[in-house]
């Protein structure tokens, strides 16, 4: 296998769904050099370069350059795809979803329920999350949360290239609408990925480290902090079990409550929400379903409940750390 990072098996996955089902287009800003621009056609591909050189591949009819329109770009998707079309519409920040959010939430999601399930809308939505890059509260966020409460959406949050690609695939071949959350920091991390196509499915969680004495689930980047703190507490003789859940709706619950069943302790480490976000949903679902097994109370993990900031230091300070994780574990274990 190649050693690929996520910006290229995003690119793999979208290149190959393309020659494979000519039904399938992309729509966004400056997906493929700039809407009425007059410099080089797919000078970059998109923003952070995932969709560079499809235009070549397949033109300008099914890489179209959109207006600095979400609103125009999320409906548009959603009339292709209950029209017969398979739309990958990129919203370029999640923080823009209060631009389109109707189109999204109360449409696309709504189709297949409203018409009593004679329509499909297998439309993707592919977007970025995470602070971290300097970008401000405005273009920072970890909005994943509120999609995931959307009945009628699939949401998705690969970790690593390898699940990137194939969860992509999935996405770009379900028939109900996903939206796929890439986190900026992500794009160069690489790891090994298949050149051939293939799909994982939705609903599977990946157990990415076998522990024993603490169950920590993470989303997105927070599975490389969990990990990097799991490494730390091994040398100290601690067992860290660390579940990335690949999608959030649908969720994997049968995982994360077996390995808690196992573990008696959990951390949910989330860029998202403090306030009603993921943290808050995993620790309501292991307190329902799971709490007979608990042997300490649960432990969740989140920035503040403010805006990110601006400052690098505070910044920095906002975002869960492997040291923070680290040390919620010593604490569980008291």
């Amino acid at each position: 296998m190649t050693q690929k990072t996520i910006r290229q098996a995003l690119n793999d996955a979208l290149r190959q769904e393309m020659g494979r089902d000519n039904r399938v287009i992309i729509l966004g800003e400056d997906v493929a050099g700039g809407q009425g621009g007059t410099g080089i056609i797919d000078a970059y591909g998109g923003p952070l370069g995932v969709t560079k050189g499809l235009i070549g591949d397949f033109g300008s009819r099914r890489v179209i350059d959109t207006p600095i329109t979400e609103s125009a770009i999320m409906g548009a998707a959603a009339g292709a795809a209950a029209t017969g079309l398979r739309p990958v519409a990129e919203l370029m920040f999640v923080d823009f979803m209060g631009v389109c959010f109707d189109q999204i939430f109360n449409q696309a999601a709504k189709f297949r329920y409203m018409f009593g399930g004679k329509t499909r809308t297998p439309m993707v939505i592919r977007t970025t999350i995470g602070a971290g890059m300097r970008t401000a509260a405005q273009h920072s966020q970890c909005l994943y949360h509120m999609f995931t409460s959307v009945p009628g959406l699939k949401c998705v949050l690969p970790s690593n290239a390898y699940d990137a690609k194939g969860l992509l695939i999935e996405a770009i071949r379900d028939d109900d609408p996903v939206i796929f959350f890439e986190n900026k920091l992500l794009y160069d991390h690489a790891c090994e990925v298949p050149d051939e196509s293939y799909a994982i499915p939705f609903g599977e969680a990946n157990v990415v480290r076998d522990g024993d004495d603490i169950t920590i689930v993470a989303f997105s980047r927070m599975v490389h902090i969990a990990e990097a703190a799991a490494k730390k507490l091994a040398d100290d003789g601690i067992s860290v079990e660390v579940i990335d859940p690949r999608t959030t709706s649908p969720l994997d619950e049968e995982t994360i409550l077996d390995s808690v069943a196992h573990t008696g302790r959990l951390i949910v480490v989330d860029e998202s929400a403090a306030r009603c976000g993921m943290a808050a949903d995993i620790a309501g679902l292991v307190v329902a379903k799971a709490f007979d097994h608990l042997k300490a109370p649960i432990i969740q993990l989140t920035p503040p409940h403010t805006p990110v900031p601006f400052s690098p230091p505070l910044e920095d300070a906002y975002v869960p750390s492997a040291d923070s994780v680290v040390a919620a574990a010593r604490n569980i274990l008291k």
